[in-house]
C-alpha cells in the first residue's frame, strides 16, 4: 500500500469514528481560545484554528465576478513523502513576490481545474505571504487559498486535532512526515451546523516553526456563498501534496528570513529595517502589566491547570485541556455534563472602560472590576445557556470564567443550568491563584 493510500485510510477510519460515539475524549489534541484584546470573544480554533489563521483572514472577500485564466501546467502532483527543504538561521533567500507565489500556488494545485479571482501577497509583505482564489473542476467553484507564517517550533496550536468539545468536526488525522507535523481537518466553517458550508484545512508545521496552512470550502467563499459542490475540491492526499510541495522552497526561506529579521529588530525579506510593536527597531512594544510585569512575562500554560485546582470537589471532569491563557473542563455533578472555560489576560487597560461600563460591574474592596452576565449560548447548541463572571483587577489583569448547561457548545442542553453557581464563578474568577501565572 502506498503512502498516499495509507493516509486516505486512516481519514477514512476517522470518518467512521466521527459519528455519536466520538466523544471529546478522543484525542490527546489543545484547542487554543481566548478573546482577542478583549473586544470582541472569540475561540481560536487550531483546525478550522482552525479560521483564525492567515488563510482564513485572506480569504473573507473571496468571491464576486469570476475571470477567465487557465489553472498553470507544470508539475502538478508532487511526490507524498516530499519535504520542503529546511531552511536554518537567517537564510540568503530572496523575497518572493506576490506574482511569483500565485504562479507557484497555480503550478501546485491538481491540473483538472481553473483558479479565478486570485489575490496574492509576497514575503516581503507584513501581513505575511499567501494566495487565495476560486476554484473550479466542473464540480462547483470553491474558494481555495494558502498562507505562510512562523510560529514557535513545536507548537502544538498548529499540530493537534481540536478537542470535540470545542470544536464540531467529521474527521482529522495528523502524521508526522520527514518536513513536520501535518494535520488534516474536515469540519465546517460554523460549528452550529448553521449553513451547510465546510471547511477542509492542511497544516504543516516544519521542526523551524514554519507554517504552511491550506484552507478550502465546498463554496465560492468562505461566508455568504451559497454551497455550490458536496465537499471542497481536494482530497487529503492532494492537500497533503500541495503543501508539502518543493516548489514552496523559495517561498519558505524568504518567510524565515523576514520572520529572523522582525525577531532580531534587523532586516526584513525586503531588506529594510524592521521595527517591532512599538515602531522602533528591536522593541517588542508590549506594555508592562501589574507591578510592570511585561505580558512576555505571563505564565499563560497554567490557565487550565488552575482552572482544574480551583473546581468544586464534588465534580467529575470528563475532559480538560488549554494553552496560552485559556483552559476548559467538562464537568459533571450527576446532573449532566457542563462545559467551564476560562480566559486569562495579562494586560488589558487599554479596552478596559469598553468592557466595563459604568454601571455593568460591581467593585470589590481591592479594586477589581466584577461583571455577571447570563445568556444564551453563542455556537447554536438548542436550549444553550451561557453564565459569565468577567473580572479585571488594577493594573489590568483579566480573568473570564463561563460555565455552560452542556458539554459542548454546539450540542443541546444536557441540563437546566450550568454546574456552578453565579457564586462560585465569582469566587474561582477572583481567586488569588491566578495572581501566580504573573511571573
Amino acid at each position: 500500500m502506498s503512502a498516499e493510500e495509507n493516509f486516505e485510510d486512516e481519514l477514512s477510519v476517522a470518518l467512521r469514528r466521527a459519528g455519536d460515539g466520538f466523544t471529546a475524549g478522543d484525542g490527546d489534541g489543545l484547542v487554543a481560545g481566548g478573546l482577542a484584546r478583549g473586544r470582541r470573544r472569540v475561540v481560536r480554533r487550531r483546525a478550522g484554528v482552525v479560521a483564525a489563521s492567515t488563510v482564513a483572514l485572506a480569504l473573507v472577500g473571496v468571491g464576486g465576478a469570476y475571470t477567465a485564466g487557465a489553472l498553470g501546467g507544470g508539475e502538478g502532483h508532487a511526490s507524498v513523502a516530499a519535504a520542503p527543504p529546511a531552511v536554518g538561521g537567517v537564510p540568503s533567500a530572496a523575497p518572493v513576490d506576490a506574482d511569483a507565489l500565485l504562479a507557484t500556488f497555480r503550478r501546485v494545485l491538481p491540473a483538472d481545474g481553473r483558479l479565478t479571482d486570485t489575490e496574492a501577497r509576497g514575503t516581503h509583505d507584513e501581513r505575511g505571504p499567501m494566495a487565495s482564489g476560486v476554484y473550479d473542476d466542473g464540480r462547483g467553484k470553491a474558494a481555495v487559498g494558502i498562507g505562510f507564517f512562523q510560529t514557535t517550533p513545536g507548537d502544538k496550536g498548529f499540530s493537534e486535532c481540536p478537542d470535540k468539545a470545542l470544536n464540531a468536526y467529521d474527521a482529522c488525522v495528523t502524521k508526522d512526515l520527514p518536513g513536520g507535523r501535518l494535520m488534516v481537518y474536515q469540519g465546517y466553517e460554523y460549528p452550529d451546523r448553521r449553513e451547510d458550508t465546510k471547511h477542509w484545512r492542511a497544516t504543516l508545521l516544519r521542526p523551524d516553526g514554519l507554517v504552511v496552512d491550506l484552507g478550502t470550502w465546498n463554496a465560492p467563499a468562505q461566508k455568504g456563498a451559497a454551497v455550490s459542490r458536496t465537499d471542497p475540491p481536494f482530497t487529503p492526499a492532494e492537500m497533503r501534496r500541495i503543501v508539502t510541495h518543493p516548489a514552496w522552497a523559495p517561498v519558505l526561506e524568504a518567510t524565515g528570513k523576514a520572520a529572523a529579521g522582525k525577531r532580531a529588530g534587523g532586516k526584513g525579506a525586503d531588506g529594510k529595517t524592521v521595527a517591532g510593536a512599538s515602531g522602533l527597531p528591536g522593541k517588542s512594544g508590549r506594555a508592562p502589566g501589574r507591578g510592570g510585569s511585561a505580558e512576555a512575562a505571563f505564565d499563560g500554560a497554567a490557565a487550565w491547570p488552575t482552572l482544574l485546582s480551583l473546581l468544586p470537589r464534588d465534580l467529575t471532569v470528563s475532559d480538560r485541556g488549554g494553552e496560552d491563557g485559556y483552559g476548559y473542563a467538562v464537568v459533571d455533578d450527576g446532573e449532566g455534563r457542563s462545559l467551564v472555560q476560562v480566559n486569562a489576560q495579562p494586560d488589558m487597560r487599554d479596552v478596559e472602560d469598553q468592557l466595563f461600563p459604568p454601571g455593568g460591574y460591581e467593585t470589590l474592596p481591592d479594586g477589581t472590576k466584577v461583571a455577571v452576565r447570563q445568556q444564551p449560548g453563542e455556537k447554536g447548541g438548542e436550549g444553550v445557556v451561557m453564565w459569565t463572571v468577567d473580572t479585571i483587577r488594577p493594573g489590568g489583569y483579566r480573568v473570564v470564567v463561563s460555565a455552560f448547561n452542556t458539554g459542548a457548545q454546539h450540542d443541546p442542553a444536557t441540563r437546566a443550568e450550568p454546574a456552578l453557581s453565579v457564586e462560585q464563578l465569582k469566587a474561582l474568577a477572583t481567586s488569588e491563584k491566578w495572581l501566580r501565572l504573573m511571573k
